[in-house]
């Protein structure tokens, strides 16, 4: 039997977006590929709100090493899409964020995604340990159970 579908009350953090004309397929509907653009912007828009991320200066970034989507109703332009997100664990140089994407002002997700990143040195691309800020911002979405 499939897992329910996420609901609202589940995310401790939220960010919105708008689906754009393009984003539809010919079906009517928002191509799959869309979904995954909308979690990494939801992602490093989050981080970049935070001020966990400068796209030019900071000294790691996460990679993207693992992703996911399951899909359970349609979604397309105009609507407005509410990413939840929170993350599920982490780990000493990664994190794994579940992202939920919310259609208009429905309770249940239209669709689900987890998006791993791995922590790089921008000078190296090796592996770097989460520290800080960014350590403490990826705890405070984790349910309390798993802190």
């Amino acid at each position: 039997m499939p897992a329910p579908r996420s609901k609202r009350a589940e995310f401790p953090e939220f960010y919105p977006l708008q689906t754009r004309w393009m984003d539809n397929d010919i079906y009517g509907h928002m191509n799959n590929v869309v979904h995954y653009s909308l979690f990494d912007t939801a992602i490093n828009g989050w981080l970049i709100d935070q001020g966990l991320l400068d796209l030019r200066a900071s000294d790691s970034y996460g990679l993207v090493v693992e992703t996911g989507c399951r899909y359970f109703a349609e979604m397309g332009f105009p609507d407005r899409v509410t990413a939840g997100l929170r993350v599920a664990k982490l780990g000493n140089s990664s994190v794994r964020f579940e992202i939920a994407l919310f259609r208009n002002d429905e309770d249940e997700a239209a669709a689900e995604g987890h998006f791993t990143h791995v922590y790089v040195s921008r000078e190296t691309h090796r592996p770097v340990p989460i520290e800080g800020a960014r350590r403490a911002a990826f705890a405070g979405l984790m349910p309390a159970d798993q802190k």
